[in-house]
């Protein structure tokens, strides 16, 4: 077992740091590569976009770990950025609907948002037993003392480590100009990240609400369900409109 120096106010300077990283990583990677992606989506949405994304995002973010927290052993009120990220999606997409803007908006935020998950969770590892966000017992040989002397599943290291993966597999498909990455990252990035949570879920001692699961079992698994589905059909769409043929000007002025 690895005795770890914890402190809540730990967290406070890793949020900083994911914030103001996620930032400065948004801006690379737009100038980078996603310039080109990013105008067109630009000019087909206004200021609504972003206030459809705060008012998904925020009550998601408190409704969903409320919801979660409330039923534990000591109820209070917490948030949780799988349900940020849920409210989010559900905020953009229901503006896309009204606007009729068809495919990926969220390209510009895949860097930002796995980059601060990577660094956040670790600020949620070094606040402790307080934040409560710490794995089950375990014996294995890396389990955790986080100050309470009963080993645990570092789970947050696990969530970090696998968000780190995913950014570099990422920048490595933007350096390649891989369509994926490009076109589809949001899809991609939902779907790895609803994937490898839903399974560090099994890790922790929330209280479950069907079966096995808990909540965040299910907001995951939408993720999944969602990254999925939107992945198809915009791979979908795309080679619809590579099937469709070219206007070519003629004698009679008709597509061939």
């Amino acid at each position: 077992m690895i005795p770890v120096a914890t402190a809540p106010w730990a967290h406070l300077p890793f949020d900083l740091l994911a914030w103001g990283l996620g930032t400065a990583s948004t801006a690379a990677v737009y100038r980078w590569r996603l310039k080109d992606q990013v105008r067109p989506v630009a000019a087909r949405v206004d200021g609504g976009y972003f206030l459809f994304l705060a008012l998904g995002a925020i009550p998601g973010a408190w409704l969903a770990g409320s919801f979660n927290s409330l039923r534990e052993h000591a109820p209070a009120l917490s948030h949780s950025v799988a349900g940020a990220l849920v409210g989010a999606i559900v905020g953009v997409e229901a503006y896309k609907a009204l606007r009729g803007v068809k495919g990926s908006t969220g390209g510009i935020f895949v860097g930002s948002f796995s980059l601060g998950v990577a660094v956040g969770r670790l600020g949620c590892f070094f606040a402790g037993l307080p934040d409560d966000t710490y794995g089950a017992p375990t014996r294995l040989p890396w389990a955790v003392d986080l100050g309470d002397g009963v080993g645990r599943h570092p789970v947050q290291l696990y969530e970090s480590a696998s968000m780190a993966l995913f950014l570099a597999v990422y920048l490595m498909g933007l350096a390649r100009r891989r369509d994926w990455a490009m076109r589809c990252g949001f899809y991609v990035m939902c779907g790895w990240y609803g994937l490898q949570r839903f399974c560090w879920e099994f890790l922790k001692p929330y209280p479950r609400l069907i079966g096995p699961f808990n909540l965040f079992h299910l907001l995951c698994l939408g993720l999944v369900i969602y990254g999925w589905v939107y992945y198809r059909a915009d791979r979908r769409r795309e080679r619809r409109a590579q099937d469709r043929p070219l206007p070519v000007p003629g004698p009679d002025h008709q597509p061939v």
